[in-house]
């Protein structure tokens, strides 16, 4: 296939040097800054036009420094409009475009005259999916099948990124992600992820940003990449807002979001909050283990159901400040608190027969559960950017820090049928804390027009207090007493040392390069007893190719090294005895896990919108770090003997090479009409040398098509489709998974407010999982049946006035020395 595809990429070089003299030239860039603020202004239009005809030729959005750039056009005259809201439009008119990398330079807007909002129509708007060069980023504010949803639904139409029916998130087919917001790393990831995503509202978002090659500037955590969400904001001059409600069969949602802006200074605050409404879910799972010491085989049948409630709240303030036209500080505060009940009831029976099938025993016997889990995160940051006279020359300073307080509690006990007091039963209380605190510097400074030199450094300090008190029944007193050989007191510190150099270049007026090293030292302590976890030294070289082709094609080639740092929940010893037959605990003799990840791509962008990308990819991993079972037929736990268990830990397992094909396609029809697809197909080939040196080989795929229909009278129409195919896994197979979401949207009063209602597999009350789980013992057949049908509606009112009068303090407000 790799054959196939050169062969491909050469057929489209080969025919690009073929090109008559009118090929295309370019690219042409320029900066849009704040006339008052000096501040580069994100998401203006820049539309390009041939002289003398109005027909919009193509277009191209700033990103948020400002900078924006126009692939290619083909040799002539043109003329360039500037436009955005509450701004005067500025054209650019008899542009000679003859010859590659043509500046604009800077391009100064100021605002309209008047306390009232001017008309401005604005041609370009940001697609819905951008190709980038190291990432691709999906626009959230036109996906209105995940309005009154969360951040998991709005994942789900990522391309390249997979989310399973749990909620687990995969980046080309690897679960081991860095997950940032607003470019961050947060606190309230730490304990659980899936847990996290289901408390941001998918109304809160701006854009998601998959980055599959990060460069050396980005943390080295993650092999599958890193997951960026960004929150909105609002940059606009005045007073004003926006209020999100939904409600539904299966999700509530609530949103306030203030904007206040004058001048070079800005404060947004908000508020959201949402239920997942109580849901049941049945379960059953049929067990085979062999103990072969005993001679006899047990055979585990268990049939119930859980109920399962999660309650979130998120509250937070910021602000930005300009006090010269080349300075900017910002900073926020922010609290997050969620948290989930779960009550289960299982009904058991355990049959055991010897070798030859004699009976030994039959029991039956009910297990009932209840766990609750809570989390609050504060977090605070304060960041200080200085720009300078030379172009791309900038100076970062970023400091973050967050306190985390969060606590788990369960109970379960056990009673045979037809008994009144329970055989056995366990409780624990586990409080604990994380404190967190990130300092970086970055500084960027341009050797020539064409060569950006990057370097930086960072250091992260993180530690976890936990603690585990656990109790168990003592069967003749009837009563919960504690357990010494559970309990525990356990500190977690850990210390990551960092710095980077990166440089990006034109090379033989060919190719477009950056090529970086990261250096990080890791060094963890855990008081574990017996227990040293070695500091360890990591590079992490990234090299990032691209060439410009005519009619806006491109072609890179991307490599990154990664790596997934075994963290606290994954090293920590605690026993998770909430089901004493399906124990799980952490490992702390984890190493980590060491990632090479290669891409090959082909992007192609259309008139009107279209686009499509084609990409070869390969991740190699080595000390692969995955979950593994193993069968008990006797398991000694302090004094407590438990029989016929299964334990389940992270363990490093060996390797894993997986190989596959990126396609994303999206097509407008017309004017109404939009199509949308996203696929990745992929072989997985694990090398076990647990077992000896086993291979697992397994095709896998992923494919989700998203169709838009816009009506008349502002009112858009939207269905979802999300197929994920079955996994081969070392010890056994991930079920299949699909899923179908349908959508309208109505605007009102000048589309300050819209209604919309959603529905997720309204014909299907349940969705059911099969999970098989095989070792040399060991044969499990679980089945879930999950309750994802729902039903919703969504109510959202944008609010204020917007102001754009230009206070005659701006005016004054010239560049100091120190700006220069």
């Amino acid at each position: 296939m790799f054959l196939l595809f050169s062969g491909f990429l050469l057929f489209i070089v080969s025919n690009a040097q073929n090109k008559d003299l009118q090929k295309p030239v370019g690219p042409i860039i320029g900066k849009v800054i704040d006339s008052a603020s000096g501040k580069g202004i994100e998401s203006v239009a820049v539309n390009v036009y041939v002289k003398g005809i109005k027909k919009t030729v193509t277009s191209a959005i700033t990103d948020h420094t400002g900078l924006f750039t126009v692939h290619e056009l083909a040799p002539g005259t043109y003329n360039f409009t500037i436009q955005f809201i509450g701004y005067k439009t500025v054209k650019l008119n008899n542009i000679a475009v003859k010859s590659d990398n043509i500046d604009l330079g800077t391009i100064q807007l100021g605002y309209q005259s008047g306390g009232q909002l001017a008309e401005v129509t604005v041609v370009a708007k940001a697609a819905v999916i951008e190709n980038k060069a190291d990432k691709i980023v999906y626009n959230v504010a036109n996906d209105i099948t995940s309005q009154g949803g969360v951040a998991i639904d709005v994942l789900k139409k990522v391309p390249q990124v997979t989310v399973d029916i749990d909620g687990n998130v995969e980046l080309q087919g690897n679960s081991n992600i860095k997950f940032l917001i607003n470019g961050k790393p947060s606190t309230a990831f730490g304990n659980s992820i899936v847990d996290a995503l289901s408390s941001i509202p998918a109304s809160q978002i701006k854009s998601i940003e998959a980055i599959t090659s990060p460069g050396a500037k980005y943390d080295a955590e993650g092999t599958g990449g890193i997951i960026n969400i960004i929150l909105k904001d609002n940059k606009v001059k005045g007073v004003n807002g926006t209020v999100n409600l939904s409600a539904g069969t299966r999700l509530e949602n609530g949103a306030v979001n203030l904007n206040v802006r004058n001048g070079n200074f800005g404060i947004n605050g908000f508020f959201n909050g949402n239920t997942q409404i109580n849901s049941r879910t049945l379960t059953s799972q049929d067990r085979y283990t062999k103990d072969t010491i005993g001679q006899t085989i047990t055979h585990l049948l268990l049939d119930g159901y859980s109920d399962f409630v999660r309650t979130s709240y998120q509250t937070g303030i910021g602000f930005d400040w300009s006090p010269t036209k080349k300075q900017t500080i910002t900073g926020g505060l922010s609290y997050f608190h969620f948290g989930y009940k779960s009550d289960a009831v299982i009904d058991q029976e355990q049959h055991t027969a010897d070798f030859n099938q004699n009976v030994l025993s039959d029991l039956y016997s009910t297990r009932t559960t209840s766990s609750h889990y809570k989390d609050g995160n504060l977090e605070w940051n304060l960041n200080y950017k200085k720009t300078f006279a030379a172009e791309k020359k900038e100076f970062n300073i970023q400091f973050s820090s967050g306190y985390e307080n969060n606590h788990t509690d369960y109970q379960q006990n056990q009673i045979y049928t037809g008994q009144t007091l329970p055989f056995s039963g366990s409780n624990s209380n586990s409080p604990g804390t994380t404190r967190q605190t990130i300092f970086g510097v970055d500084f960027a400074q341009p050797l020539t027009s064409a060569f950006l030199l990057e370097t930086g450094a960072k250091i992260t300090v993180q530690n976890i207090a936990s603690v585990a008190e656990v109790n168990t029944l003592n069967t003749i007193s009837n009563e919960y007493e504690p357990d010494t050989t559970q309990s525990y007191h356990l500190n977690y510190d850990r210390k990551i040392y960092a710095g980077y150099v990166s440089a990006s270049f034109p090379l033989f007026h060919f190719l477009n390069v950056k090529a970086g090293l990261r250096y990080e030292y890791t060094d963890t302590k855990i008081d574990f007893p017996n227990t040293e976890i070695p500091a360890y030294n990591t590079w992490a070289p990234s090299l990032l190719l691209m060439h410009e082709l005519p009619n806006k094609q491109s072609i890179k080639f991307a490599y990154t090294h990664r790596i997934e740092r075994p963290d606290y929940y994954d090293i920590n010893p605690f026993k998770n005895l909430s089901d004493p037959y399906n124990i799980s605990t952490g490992n702390p003799l984890l190493k980590p896990e060491q990632g090479d990840n290669f891409e090959l791509g082909y992007n192609k962008s259309f008139e009107k919108g279209a686009n499509i990308y084609a990409a070869l990819v390969t991740r190699i991993n080595s000390d692969d770090m995955k979950r593994y079972t193993e069968f008990y037929p006797t398991y000694q736990i302090g004094d407590s003997l438990y029989k016929n268990v299964s334990v389940t830990s992270w363990t490093n397992i060996g390797y894993e090479i997986r190989s596959g094909v990126v396609l994303s396609v999206s097509i407008p029809i017309k004017d109404r009409w939009n199509i949308r697809m996203n696929t990745f197909i992929s072989n997985r080939r694990i090398i076990n040398e647990l077992a000896g040196g086993t291979v697992t080989n397994g095709l896998d795929g992923r494919v989700n098509v998203n169709l838009t229909y816009q009506l008349p009278h502002n009112l858009i129409m939207e269905a979802f489709l999300n197929y994920n195919s079955p996994i081969n896994n070392i010890q056994g197979k991930t079920p299949q998974y699909f899923s179908y979401n349908y959508a309208l949207r109505k605007q009102f009063f000048n589309k300050k407010l819209s209604f919309g209602f959603t529905t997720n597999n309204p014909f299907n009350q349940y969705v059911k999982q099969v999970i098989t789980t095989t070792t040399t013992d060991y044969v499990s057949t679980a089945i879930r049946y999950m309750p994802l049908r729902s039903f919703g509606i969504s109510l959202q009112y944008k609010f204020g006035k917007l102001q754009f009068k230009k206070e005659e303090k701006e005016k004054d407000n010239l560049p100091s020395p120190a700006d220069m």
